[in-house]
């Protein structure tokens, strides 16, 4: 299939390339007129939190994206805002935002349902906005008429700062600077790697048309899903990495066999066929990973998945069929110059690390779990946490009105818990907030450890459905607030309705996200077992060698736990958080690390396929083990680390993101790649497959007459190219 796919490719290059850039056109002009859209909302089918919001959702209807506050502030010096002439501002201001499009309702700190809405002070206080429009839906534009509508309060001297999600449709940064330098960081190791600007500048292209029609394609599955801003990211730093990877492998595979004296349109359908199966394995490997996280059982899980598949899968279509005819169009151009021969000696670069390896495997493993294992060690107290926006960047419109309600009315206030109530009979008529069922609720929640304020009990029209807004005295990012959600639940509501047959739960958003990371905490297992299972499989598949695939699975997990210390010492412990913009410790959310488990296990089949392809060549052609080893790491050392070097670059330059999400994603695989291609696969990897020696390559006679014969590196040619020890390409075998 592969060989067909290379051959029509490689017989219509202009047609191919005509049609990848009509595609990319559409992909752009769609995103264009439709917008693309990102969402933080988050829901938990099953939660006590997702039963709060569905019932208060029909017994109190209300705007489509909740009350949105804008908060109004004025210096300590100035007048308050209970001043008459601030009084008469904010209600201007109130009245003409009520006339901006898709605003049906503003309430001021004036009326009697807003009158919480006004600090003790009476130099803070916010209105709330209410829109027709879904969270994910609410654009800059909104937010710019919403301020340009409340310049009479701003011509009074008052600050108005949106917040919610007002506030973070404006504070949705472009990530085009990291991604300027990821490529110029690329640029730079193809050169050294390489030798010509060209062939550098080839897999630059690949990555950048597959980002092209990734990230507007996912920008459309916005109008249909619910996708965080952190999944685009996530996926543009997937996409944009392995994209130049891919076309590395590719792009050195052709080199090779034009070297070698194959002909330009056979060696780009040899290409095709020998890399290209390759990396259609290994990225395939990545979506199966990715997968796995569907077992978690929430659509915030399918959309993270969903978002770099989306990028893996536009790669992989990049490199096999655009690919195969870009190198016929520049196949004259790319071939390299030949090689000077390899000076006799000692060898160097990876060919004298591999030699080392083979004569000393016990000391260089212990020395690299050692290394592992203090970089783990932080790991081991890692636990899951909230974000609120008192983590975003200060300047940023959400992090100016998360701190402005901080001040005013707590730092609870950023995170009201929402107790809703069902009864199991109606509230007399004429009883209201006097009923002792509502009583009994309101005084309990009064009466809670880390509660600061609780609001009067909201009668819905339906008279059983009975709601109280319950402000914490801790933020939401802090652990206390999570606690608070597990008492009330667990010990306060049930002890205040014990027998009286009434149904509460606990919603909002901190009850939201305490909720999240349970279920992430509770499935995790389960989705690690099936990566775990998947890769170990698909190892087995490719290399009918049982111990190779547990030992490749066992790698990967002590590397992923390094990668996870690092990220519990940065994040969770503040070291060097003031290096990467952050103000200090923040929290880690429970997806992040599932997630990032996920995606890096996908790509370290990339440097595990083409590590052991090497290998298990050279061992099916002379039958010693440890000369295979040697031979397979000198072959593939200088590529691999390349390619992880680029990977690298590509992923630290996501920490300009002022979101602390990107941050962390940006340092755990970078971290993870890092340690993959040089730890594990320099030392740990080759170091155990010498000790296991002949091992390495058993299987069972049952086994062997159960797995299908898959040879995912040959090209259909009997004698592939051989490259110098210390070369800069793979040997064919590798690919």
């Amino acid at each position: 299939m592969f060989t067909t796919v290379g051959r029509w490719c490689a017989r219509r290059p202009k047609r191919v390339v005509a049609a990848w850039l009509l595609l990319l056109a559409a992909a752009l002009t769609a995103v264009g007129l439709f917008g693309r859209v990102t969402s933080e909302d988050v829901s938990i089918p099953g939660s006590d939190s997702q039963a709060a919001l569905d019932v208060a959702t029909r017994a109190f209807p209300a705007a489509a994206s909740g009350k949105q506050p804008v908060l109004l502030h004025t210096p300590a010096g100035a007048a308050a805002l209970t001043a008459p002439d601030a009084a008469t501002a904010v209600r201007s201001a109130a009245a003409a935002i009520a006339a901006v499009p898709h605003v049906v309702a503003v309430t001021t700190p004036y009326d009697p349902a807003g009158a919480a809405a006004m600090a003790a002070d009476g130099h803070t206080a916010y209105l709330s906005v209410e829109l027709d429009v879904s969270g994910r839906e609410v654009t800059p534009a909104m937010t710019d008429a919403v301020l340009a509508a409340a310049a009479p309060a701003t011509a009074a001297g008052i600050e108005v700062t949106p917040g919610g999600q007002l506030a973070a449709a404006v504070d949705r940064a472009s990530t085009g600077r990291s991604e300027a330098i990821g490529l110029a960081a690329a640029l730079l190791v193809l050169t050294l790697t390489l030798g010509s600007l060209l062939a550098a500048g080839l897999p630059l292209l690949a990555g950048a048309v597959g980002l092209g029609i990734a990230l507007p394609v996912l920008g459309l599955v916005g109008h249909l899903m619910d996708v965080p801003e952190a999944g685009e990211t996530i996926a543009a730093m997937i996409g944009l990495g392995v994209g130049i990877d891919y076309t590395l492998f590719g792009l050195t595979r052709f080199r090779d066999l034009r070297a070698a004296g194959a002909g330009i349109e056979d060696a780009a359908v040899r290409t095709t066929a020998g890399s290209g199966k390759s990396v259609a394995f290994a990225g395939s490997a990545v979506v199966a990973a990715l997968a796995g996280l569907a077992l978690g059982g929430l659509p915030l899980l399918y959309a993270l998945a969903l978002a770099p598949a989306i990028a893996v899968v536009t790669a992989l279509g990049v490199n096999l069929t655009l690919l195969p005819a870009v190198l016929v169009l520049l196949g004259g151009r790319l071939t390299p110059r030949p090689a000077a021969p390899a000076p006799q000696g000692r060898p160097r670069g990876w060919g004298r690390i591999a030699a080392l390896v083979a004569a000393k495997p016990w000391p260089l493993l212990l020395a690299g779990l050692a290394l592992l294992g203090v970089l783990a060690a932080p790991a081991a107290h890692l636990h899951l946490g909230q974000l609120d926006a008192g983590s975003k960047a200060r300047g940023t419109m959400s992090r100016t009105a998360y701190d402005r309600m901080a001040q005013a009315f707590g730092p609870g206030a950023n995170g009201v818990l929402q107790v809703v109530d069902v009864l199991p009979a109606p509230v007399p008529a004429g009883t209201g907030s006097t009923d002792p069922r509502l009583t009994a609720v309101t005084a309990a929640l009064r009466g809670a450890e880390g509660v600061a304020a609780v609001g009067p009990p909201a009668l819905a029209a339906d008279g059983r459905t009975v709601r109280w807004q319950v402000t914490p005295a801790t933020a939401p990012s802090d652990a206390a607030t999570p606690a608070l959600v597990h008492r009330l639940r667990s010990q306060v509501l049930p002890a205040a309705t014990a027998g009286s047959g009434q149904v509460v739960h606990v919603g909002g958003a901190p009850a939201a996200q305490a909720d999240l990371n349970a279920r992430i905490a509770r499935r995790m297992p389960l989705v690690v077992g099936f990566v775990l299972t998947v890769a170990g499989l698909l190892l087995l598949l490719a290399f009918r060698a049982p111990l190779v695939a547990v030992k490749a699975a066992v790698m990967n997990l002590v590397s992923v736990a390094a990668a996870y210390g690092v990220l519990a010492a940065v994040f969770q412990d503040g070291w060097g958080a003031r290096l990467i913009g952050l103000e200090g410790a923040v929290p880690i959310p429970g997806y992040v690390p599932l997630l990032m488990f996920a995606v890096l296990f996908g790509l370290s089949m990339d440097y595990e396929v083409f590590l052991l392809s090497a290998v298990r060549e050279g061992y099916l052609r002379e039958r010693d083990n440890r000369r295979a080893v040697v031979t397979g790491l000198s072959a593939t050392g200088r590529i691999i680390s390349s390619a992880a070097l680029i990977m690298v670059a590509v992923f630290l330059s996501y920490l300009l993101s002022a979101d602390p999400v990107v941050k962390m994603f940006g340092i755990g695989l970078a971290t993870a790649v890092a340690l993959d291609a040089t730890v594990v696969r320099g030392l740990l990897v080759p170091a155990t497959m010498v000790l296991l020696g002949d091992a390495n390559w058993w299987l069972p006679g049952w086994l062997d007459r159960l797995l299908p014969h898959v040879d995912i590196e040959d090209d259909g040619h009997t004698e592939p190219p051989t490259t110098p020890t210390d070369g800069p390409a793979l040997t064919a075998a590798a690919h």
